[in-house]
Formats: structure tokens, sequence, C-alpha cells
């Protein structure tokens, strides 16, 4: 049995996740409904109970510690299990709707997953099952409610796609990584190596020819199946990444990637949400959810911001 002086503080633990994905007192103030000081002093709670800090604290922001870090890849998922968990207890197992999601898995680690802790907390009754796969919403196999993916390209004849988020790709390292190898230009990549998923193998071809280097000889390159294991590679050093915006935010705002030559981007192809046939209210709970999502969150620009 755990002795219960070892036990976090648990509202502490759920301030502490919500500052840790905002990266701003002020904003995670506002989502609470508490003032900023109360959510500082829960913050320090935790840090004193836990013995080290979990930001750093800069002129105007804040950044994530190691610890931090740590704390938040492991809390967020214990407190969105613990919510199921109590949420399952007040109510009949049957009065909770699933809602099943199809995206690719990049996207569902980066984008979708961090952010569904808000919604099951504000919809206890609707529970979302992310489901992975690379094939097109035509060629999936299995049924969903909700599909998100990039393009026109590969939806049945039945879902009518809305647009619903627009990102660019833009160049990311690690800090270190570039304080030893600037990239001031272009040129400059040809002492590094480039890194690239498999899903996306034309994406360094398309970036080079459009800043004027196609011919440019890089010092290797790296390529891993998935963006997410790109961007963990990118985290750790290996080489320079060309990441959508959408994928990278966490780690840009929270200092594990730099981006150099932020001008210096290449437009992607939208992604697109698509309702299955006779999706009941649930899911259109989820996806009018998903769409604020896509406006109302760093990282990438709703399609209403983009002009579409």
């Amino acid at each position: 049995m755990i002795a219960p002086d070892r036990l976090p503080p648990l509202h502490a633990v759920y301030v502490f996740t919500v500052v840790a994905r905002t990266l701003s007192m002020s904003r995670a103030a506002q989502q609470l409904h508490v003032t900023h000081s109360a959510v500082s002093r829960q913050v320090r709670q935790l840090e004193e109970h836990l013995g080290q800090p979990l930001f750093e604290r800069r002129v105007r922001q804040i950044a994530l510690t190691d610890a931090g870090r740590r704390l938040l890849a492991d809390a967020g998922p214990a407190l969105e299990r613990l919510t199921g968990a109590t949420a399952a207890l007040r109510r009949p197992q049957d009065a909770v709707r699933r809602v099943r999601i199809h995206v690719r898995a990049s996207f569902a680690q980066r984008w979708l997953i961090p952010r569904l802790p808000d919604f099951v907390a504000q919809h206890p009754g609707i529970a979302p099952e992310v489901q992975t796969s690379s094939r097109a919403p035509d060629k999936r196999l299995g049924h969903y409610d909700i599909a998100v993916q990039r393009g026109l390209a590969g939806w049945p004849a039945a879902i009518e796609p809305v647009a619903f988020l627009q990102d660019d790709l833009a160049l990311v390292a690690a800090p270190a990584l570039l304080r030893r190898r600037p990239v001031a230009a272009p040129a400059d990549l040809a002492a590094h190596v480039l890194l690239e998923a498999k899903t996306r193998p034309d994406d360094w071809r398309a970036w080079l020819a459009q800043v004027g280097a196609p011919g440019l000889r890089p010092r290797g390159m790296l390529a891993f199946d998935h963006h997410y294991l790109v961007l963990q590679a990118a985290s750790d050093g290996l080489g320079v990444a060309l990441a959508p915006d959408s994928l990278a935010a966490s780690e840009l705002a929270s200092g594990r990637l730099a981006a150099p030559l932020p001008q210096l981007r290449l437009a992607a192809a939208p992604y697109y949400l698509g309702l299955a046939p006779g999706a009941d209210a649930a899911a259109h709970t989820l996806a009018r959810w998903l769409r604020l999502q896509a406006t109302a969150r760093p990282g990438a620009r709703g399609m209403d911001d983009a002009g579409s």
C-alpha cells in the first residue's frame, strides 16, 4: 500500500497538466476559471511536494524542466484513466457513447491525444476511441464515426469531408545541435543529417527546390516510419527535420526543438474531417469540439484562419 504522505496532491497535478500544455499561467487560469495566483500556488505546492522545479521561469514565459516533461508524459494519461474510471462508476456503462476516430498515428500522438483530456472532462458521457491507420478512409477496415486526414483523395463517396486544419512544414532541430552547427541559410544543411518520414518521402525535395537549393547534398539522411518518430529523433539531436506545425508545436513551445529559418516554409495539404453516414449526436459533438480546437490552440491554423 502506498503511504498517503507520498501521494501528490491530485488537484495540483491536474492544474500542472493544464499549465504544462498551455505553457502559460494566465491561459491556464482562464481555462480553469480561477485566478493566476491560485494556479501559481497549486504549482508551487506540487513542486514543494516533489522537491524539484517543474518549470523554468523566464521573462514573460515559462518552459518545462526535464522533470516537468516526465511528469506531464505520465500524469496526462493517468488523469484520463482516472476520469474514465470514475465516470464509469457514476453512470451505467450503456449510458457512455463511444465515438471512434480514424486518424494517422502521428496526428493521433502529437495533436489529438494531448487535447482529449479536456474533451473527456467536458463530456463524461462520450468516450473517444482513437483508431490509427495509414489507410485512406475508403480503405479503412472496420467502422469509424469520424475520420481526419490530409487532402481530399481516398474519401468514401458517402462522406462529405470539410476543411479542418491548415499547417505548414518548417525546419526543426534540437537547440544544442543548432548551437554546434548553426543553420543561417539553406546551404548550411550540407553539414547536417536530414530526418524524414517514410510517409512523406517528397517533402525535403520539394522544400529544397522551393528555397533554391535543389542540388544540396546533406551529410546524411535518416528515414523513420512515422513523423512522431522523426520528431523524437530531432529532439534527441540526430539531425534536422522538416515537420508540420501541427505535430511539432509542443516541442517548439517547450524548447526541446527550435526552428531555424522559420520564414522558409512549405505549405502542406490541409487536413479534412468527415463524419460517417448516420453519425449520432455524440459524434457531432466531438466533431464540433475538434474544429474548435483547430482554431483555438497554437501549432496550426484552423481553416477559417487560413482563408478557406
